[in-house]
């Protein structure tokens, strides 16, 4: 991956919805030498997907959440049924093991508090889980898809 590429990921992670000639133009390449690596990104994993954002406020689930979550459990079939209770609620839209002392941690969009607790229930009647905290965003500082290449 040159520099070429990586101005070609600047573009594309600005907007994705732009057409080749565009971003040719942009990256300073011909659309067809531009459409070659915009493929050979795509065929390498290094462009995972082309994906639409959607403002949470504007389909009402304006409240982030960060759900901490402690276990004392680490067995596989616990982790998988883990695993599995996440997946199957769409208001968890991240999710990440971590070091120290939380286990894990998750994203959560959702409309108000009140959906914030019956996401809870539903997780909490899903998999045990041995402490369960959250932080509410109140001021989104920043946010960004757009990785540093």
């Amino acid at each position: 991956m040159d520099e070429i590429d990586r101005r070609i990921l600047r573009i594309l992670q600005a907007d994705a919805s732009l057409p080749v000639e565009q971003v040719a133009e942009q990256a300073h390449l011909s659309r067809n030498a531009c459409w070659r690596r915009i493929k050979k990104l795509e065929e390498e994993g290094i462009l995972a997907r082309r994906v639409a954002l959607v403002d949470p406020e504007k389909v009402g689930l304006g409240l982030t959440v960060f759900i901490l979550v402690r276990t004392n459990r680490h067995e596989s079939d616990w982790i998988a049924a883990f695993k599995e209770a996440i997946a199957d609620l769409p208001q968890i839209i991240g999710v990440y093991r971590t070091s120290g002392q939380i286990d894990y941690i998750l994203r959560a969009q959702v409309a108000d508090m009140r959906a914030y607790d019956a996401l809870y229930q539903d997780l909490i009647r899903r998999v045990s889980l041995y402490d369960v905290s959250a932080s509410f965003v109140m001021e989104e500082i920043k946010e960004t898809t757009e990785l540093p290449v």
